[in-house]
């Protein structure tokens, strides 16, 4: 591994504020608050140096102090529905730099993906140390094929997404799709400031995750099938 990812950091960012699921940050998930579980993954990750949890909310910093995080004051401002989690990463890697702990490279850590452990971000960081890319980015293949998909046109009629000769074809016939997960975000911390406008920077690594584990909390369904996925994994219980 080279020097530069030696000082690989973890930011999570974690609102108080949230609509479809409220305090869903600190929701008990199989009785440990759902943002334990990112910290957990970070802190347990021996090429991840340490966890920052970026916050505005007083329980939340509790809650991440307790779990071993550092924690970064958030502006209440940085906070709100508009704000861009891209924001909240400047913001944060501007306060490191200021506590003189800039860190050459940072992987985000949503604190909504719970399925995301030490493993998964140890194998992303390997494989990014070793190849020449700008970012790597947790990716799963895509539920359902977006040449299936339907838009409602100005007339009121249904119409193909994208082509209607794909609407009929095989699923295998059209080629893997993949989405971003939200589960991981690896880059360079100078190149992020200096030409992200958001997460993807090319060229770009995918680093491939389950369906499974790919789980994102944002309803009560959500968090309910994280729980039944957990409960069978003894590891994610102590």
């Amino acid at each position: 591994m080279t020097d530069s990812l030696d000082s690989l950091i973890a930011i999570v960012p974690a609102r108080g504020g949230s609509k479809r699921l409220p305090r869903k940050n600190v929701r008990l998930l199989l009785g440990k608050p759902l943002i334990s579980y990112s910290i957990a993954a970070g802190l347990n990750c021996p090429l991840v140096k340490s966890v920052f949890v970026s916050t505005e909310d007083a329980e939340i910093a509790d809650v991440s102090r307790s779990a071993g995080a550092s924690v970064i004051e958030r502006p209440v401002g940085l906070a709100s529905d508009a704000a861009s989690s891209r924001d909240v990463v400047l913001h944060a890697l501007d306060m490191l730099e200021k506590q003189g702990r800039y860190p050459q490279h940072f992987v985000l850590l949503q604190p909504t993906s719970p399925l995301r452990t030490q493993r998964h971000l140890a194998d992303c960081i390997k494989l990014f140390s070793a190849k020449q890319f700008a970012s790597a980015l947790s990716v799963c293949e895509v539920e359902h094929h977006p040449a299936k998909y339907l838009t409602v046109d100005e007339t009121g009629c249904l119409a193909p997404y994208e082509r209607a000769s794909d609407l009929g074809r095989p699923v295998q016939a059209l080629g893997k799709v993949y989405r971003q997960n939200g589960a991981i975000y690896l880059m360079g911390s100078d190149d992020f400031r200096r030409r992200a406008e958001g997460f993807f920077l090319e060229p770009a690594m995918p680093f491939m995750m389950s369906q499974e584990d790919s789980i994102d909390i944002d309803t009560p369904l959500d968090l309910q099938l994280a729980e039944i996925v957990l409960s069978h994994r003894p590891q994610h219980l102590s």
